[in-house]
C-alpha cells in the first residue's frame, strides 16, 4: 500500500503545475512562495542547532506560538523552523516578527522531496502537531535518525477507522513516531490500537493562552468601532452557516435594534460571495478590510483579514462556532471561552468532544439546531470566571509541555 501511495504522490507531482495554477487562481497558494513545496527554499539554514515544528494550518500554528516564544529565548537553539501547508498559517507567523524563527511551506510528501528537505534543513528534532501523518517524511526522518514527536496528537473516530482498514501499513507509519502526546483519552486509545509507540500525556495545547501584547494595541480602537452596539460573533463558519447566522440576526433584530453580527469565515477567500448572499436578505453588510469606521447602519460585519479572530472573540459575549451545523466536526471553542464568551454550537462537534464536555460542565456551552434557537440563547454579558479557570488549566499544560520538550531537546542536542 505504501508503494501505491508513493505512486499516487508521483502522479500528483507530474500534474502539480496545473494544480498549483488552479490553487493560485483560488488564492490558496502564495504566488511567490509556492516553490517551497518543491524544495526551492527561500530561507537559509542557520549554523548550529535547529528544532522543527510542523502544523497543517492556522489552528495548529496558533497553538504552538507560546512554545515558539519560549524557544526564541533559548540560547542553545540557533534556529526554529516552522512549516505549514496553508497561506493563512504563513501569515500568522509573519505577524509575530520572530528573530530566529523562519517559515517555509511543507514539501510534497514524495521520497525525493522529503529527503531533499531534510538534507537542507537537518533538524535536530522534529515536532509534528495534531493529525499530521506523512509516510514519506516519517520514513526519511527515521532513516536520518531524527527523533519525531507527535505533539497534541489527535485522531477522530472517523480517521481512526480509515487507518484501521490498512492496519499493517498504519502500524508501520505510526511506529516511525518516537513519542506521541495525545490531547485526549480517545486519541490515546486509538494510537494504542494502531501501534506500540511510546505515549505520554501532557494535555491539550489549545488550553494554553498566548501572550496578548499584539492584541492590546489594537483592541481599544476595535472597541470604539462597536461602542453602544449589542455584538455577537459567528466564528470559523463554513458554506451555508453564514446564511444561518444572517437569519439569526433577523430574529434578534426584532428585540435588539442596535444589534451587529460579526461573521469570521473559516476561509476568508469566500468573503465576497458571503457578502452577496447575505445582501439578498436586505441586510447591510460590510467587510473588515473596507476600514469603514461608522458602523451605525451596519447589520453584518464580515472579517476578511488574517489573524484577527482573537480580537473579535475578546469583544463578544456570545460566540457561535461553525463547522457544527454542517458536518465538519466543529471548531475548538477554547479561545472564545477563555475570554468569558458563551459558546453556541450545532450537533457536529466530534473533533472536540472532550473540550465541549468540559464547557458543558462549566455551563457555558449550548447546542442549537435552528436560527430561532440560536437567537434565543445569545447573551450580551461575559462570564470572566470561566476565562480564569481555562487560563489556569492552560498554564499547567504549558509548564508540563515545556519541561518535557526541554528534556527531549537537550537529549537530542547532546547527540551532535
Amino acid at each position: 500500500m505504501l508503494i501505491l501511495y508513493q505512486a499516487v504522490v508521483s502522479l500528483l507531482l507530474l500534474i502539480s503545475p496545473f494544480i498549483i495554477i488552479y490553487r493560485i487562481l483560488k488564492k490558496k497558494e502564495d504566488t511567490l512562495r509556492f516553490k517551497e513545496k518543491f524544495c526551492l527554499f527561500t530561507k537559509k539554514r542557520a549554523a548550529g542547532k535547529l528544532i522543527w515544528f510542523h502544523g497543517a494550518s492556522v489552528g495548529e500554528i496558533i497553538s504552538i506560538i507560546p512554545l515558539i516564544r519560549v524557544y526564541e529565548r533559548n540560547k542553545s537553539i540557533n534556529q526554529i523552523l516552522v512549516t505549514s501547508t496553508t497561506v493563512s498559517s504563513s501569515k500568522i507567523i509573519k505577524k509575530f516578527n520572530f528573530k530566529k524563527t523562519v517559515h517555509q511551506f511543507y514539501p510534497i510528501d514524495h521520497p525525493y522531496l522529503t529527503s531533499k528537505f531534510l538534507n537542507y534543513w537537518k533538524p535536530n528534532l522534529a515536532i509534528f502537531i495534531e493529525s499530521e501523518i506523512w509516510p514519506s517524511m516519517f520514513k526519511n526522518l527515521k532513516k536520518n535518525n531524527t527523533k519525531l514527536l507527535l505533539l497534541n496528537a489527535r485522531l477522530t473516530k472517523k480517521t481512526f477507522k480509515r487507518w484501521m482498514k490498512l492496519k499493517g501499513v498504519s502500524k508501520k507509519i505510526f511506529s516511525e513516531i518516537s513519542i506521541a502526546y495525545p490531547q485526549n483519552q480517545e486519541t490515546k486509545r486509538f494510537i494504542k490500537k494502531i501501534t506500540n509507540t511510546q505515549i505520554k500525556t501532557l494535555g491539550n495545547l489549545k488550553f494554553i493562552q498566548d501572550d496578548e501584547k499584539n492584541i492590546k494595541k489594537s483592541q481599544k480602537k476595535l472597541i470604539s468601532y462597536f461602542k453602544n452596539r449589542n455584538v455577537w460573533v459567528a466564528s470559523s463558519t463554513h458554506k451555508y452557516e453564514e446564511m444561518f447566522c444572517a437569519k439569526t440576526h433577523i430574529e434578534l433584530k426584532k428585540k435588539y435594534k442596535n444589534l451587529i453580527t460579526i461573521i469570521i469565515p473559516r476561509h476568508i477567500h469566500r468573503s465576497n460571495k458571503i457578502v452577496s448572499e447575505i445582501q439578498k436578505l436586505n441586510l447591510n453588510v460590510i467587510k473588515h478590510s473596507s476600514k469603514v469606521k461608522n458602523l451605525k447602519k451596519v447589520d453584518i460585519y464580515i472579517v476578511d483579514t488574517f489573524g484577527e479572530t482573537k480580537k473579535f472573540h475578546k469583544l463578544s459575549s456570545t460566540v457561535f462556532l461553525g463547522g457544527s451545523i454542517i458536518n465538519r466536526g466543529g471548531q475548538n471553542p477554547l479561545e472564545a471561552a477563555r475570554y468569558g464568551a458563551k459558546i453556541i454550537h450545532g450537533k457536529n462537534i466530534d473533533n472536540f468532544k472532550d473540550i465541549y464536555k468540559l464547557l458543558k460542565t462549566l455551563k457555558i456551552s449550548k447546542k442549537i439546531s435552528t436560527p430561532k434557537q440560536l437567537a434565543s440563547v445569545i447573551a450580551f454579558k461575559k462570564n470572566k470566571n470561566i476565562g480564569f479557570k481555562i487560563k489556569n488549566i492552560g498554564e499547567k499544560i504549558l509548564k508540563k509541555t515545556i519541561k518535557e520538550l526541554n528534556y527531549q531537546i537537550n537529549n537530542e542536542f547532546k547527540k551532535t
